[in-house]
């Protein structure tokens, strides 16, 4: 109480802090402090080619977590090379994961690729994706490639056939 017999705001005010203090266990502060442990991830890395030096598919894979993070596929009909890389949070691309599937929609209607997750096995579809962007040529790439752990061979279907290059 001051002088006039009434208590100050700021005197209850530290009274009760002083309470709250003695009362909050003794390890509180100190668990505010620690850092959170970032969770660990599973970063595992993949490749396969199928076909001969001068007319082969490629694709390599980063999967984070169980998930396609990152791709890059490469094709080669010589003269002619194709090529594109793909990576979640990119300006050119948007992911979403749907269970075992992921969509993959390239922006400015360049296509898209659907990856289906197995145990060991990513199979990727390839819906007309632009092939003027990726590959400087006309037309649309669209058909499957699976890569598999420990096998370095790619299965292709659709993707190296004659045909599918407009000259």
């Amino acid at each position: 109480m001051n002088r006039t017999g009434v208590t100050t705001w700021a005197g209850a005010a530290l009274a009760w802090c002083v309470v709250l203090l003695a009362a909050a266990p003794a390890g509180a502060a100190a668990a505010e402090k620690r850092p959170a442990k970032p969770s660990a991830q599973k970063i595992e890395k993949l490749a396969c080619v199928l076909g001969t030096e001068d007319s082969h598919a490629r694709i390599a894979v980063e999967v984070l977590n169980g998930r396609v993070n990152r791709f890059a596929y490469y094709s080669k009909w010589k003269p002619r090379t194709c090529s594109m890389e793909v990576s979640r949070g990119d300006a050119y691309s948007r992911w979403a994961d749907h269970g075992s599937t992921t969509a993959v929609l390239l922006m400015e209607e360049m296509g898209l690729f659907w990856i289906d997750h197995g145990h060991g096995r990513y199979h990727f579809t390839f819906s007309d994706i632009d092939r003027m962007r990726y590959c400087g040529m006309g037309g649309k790439i669209n058909g499957y490639l699976t890569i598999r752990r420990a096998n370095p061979k790619c299965e292709l279907d659709g993707l190296m056939e004659n045909g599918q290059v407009e000259e």
